[in-house]
């Protein structure tokens, strides 16, 4: 049997997780319920589960209520549909409330769940307590995500995006740009100022440079405006294809799809990765020449990241692709 393409293209720099590019949160239980029954509709009508579903202890919890709410989202995470991507996002590894969290989700629901969330990591130090915390529970195997959002963590994403547990960063945008004391204008949490101002602009692109360096997935901030679906499609948009981020948090139902769209390649790019990415396999991945272009293999990864997108997305692929994403070396 021949080698499958994600083995023979992708290492430690070309993206070592296929993760669904929208991470959608919700926090209150008819919400988080909700949230689980439209993934499961979704995953039926694409034919891939094209969002994760991360059930919010920080901001969901109320103060005072952080264990009934523990006990909350770890039953649903088990009473999720099999194929469900699960996650919980906890409070940080400084809050009372953390390692009763980490050990009662992790310790009876981290076999169900897709990834743990930990807000507000300062450096590697807070990995290793996150991680430590997490081998206690007995979910030694359970990926951690991360949330940057200071100056300081920025700083510092190369180490933290390094780690070996670290699957992925995100960018708390509110909380970065609160974090500078007023020298961040509030419009640099709107849609425009964090796409303009400089310092948050720099944070993001190091984010996703410190993702890439090291194989793991960056993932975008929230979008506010939740009610303008034209805005979350331009910083989509701007998200994917001029920062370099493979991902992107919904905060509401309606942005789940404007996400897919646009982190999705067009059906003509489809099209070209799959003649590309085919003609390779039957070269054994020697160069080739397509349309009066050589290809090898660093052009033969990027396109075949490409088809990874585009299954990720839920778009219909060729028939003559199709064969590779029945395989689990193509979601590795």
């Amino acid at each position: 049997m021949k080698p499958h393409p994600a083995q023979i293209l992708l290492g430690a720099q070309a993206g070592a997780f296929a993760l669904p590019v929208c991470d959608h949160y919700s926090g209150v239980e008819a919400r988080m319920r909700k949230s689980l029954q439209l993934q499961a509709e979704m995953s039926a009508e694409f034919g891939a589960c094209v969002f994760d579903v991360t059930l919010d202890c920080e901001d969901g919890a109320p103060v005072g209520g952080e264990a009934e709410h523990a006990t909350l989202v770890t039953e649903l995470a088990l009473g999720a549909a099999p194929r469900a991507r699960v996650a919980v996002r906890v409070h940080p590894v400084d809050h009372a409330s953390f390692d009763a969290e980490v050990a009662a989700i992790a310790g009876q629901a981290g076999h169900r769940l897709c990834h743990l969330m930990v807000p507000k990591v300062e450096s590697v130090a807070d990995v290793h307590r996150a991680v430590s915390a997490m081998d206690a529970a007995g979910a030694t195997q359970l990926p951690l995500h991360v949330l940057i959002e200071s100056p300081a963590a920025v700083h510092r994403a190369f180490e933290i995006a390094a780690h070996p547990r670290v699957q992925s960063l995100s960018f708390g945008l509110m909380d970065f740009v609160s974090s500078h004391g007023g020298a961040i204008p509030a419009e640099g949490m709107g849609l425009a100022g964090q796409f303009a101002h400089p310092l948050v602009l720099r944070a993001k692109m190091e984010i996703a440079s410190a993702c890439h360096a090291f194989g793991k997935v960056p993932s975008h901030n929230v979008v506010t405006e939740f009610k303008d679906s034209a805005a979350l499609a331009t910083a989509a948009r701007k998200a994917s294809h001029e920062l370099g981020y493979t991902r992107m948090w919904s905060i509401h139902p309606d942005q789940i799809r404007p996400i897919l769209a646009a982190f999705s390649p067009s059906d003509a790019a489809v099209h070209t990765a799959a003649e590309i990415v085919e003609r390779a396999a039957a070269a054994d991945w020697a160069p080739v020449s397509h349309e009066g272009r050589l290809h090898d293999r660093a052009s033969y990864r990027y396109y075949w990241q490409v088809l990874e997108r585009a299954h990720q997305t839920g778009r219909r692929l060729p028939d003559s692709v199709v064969h590779w994403f029945a395989s689990p070396a193509a979601t590795s």
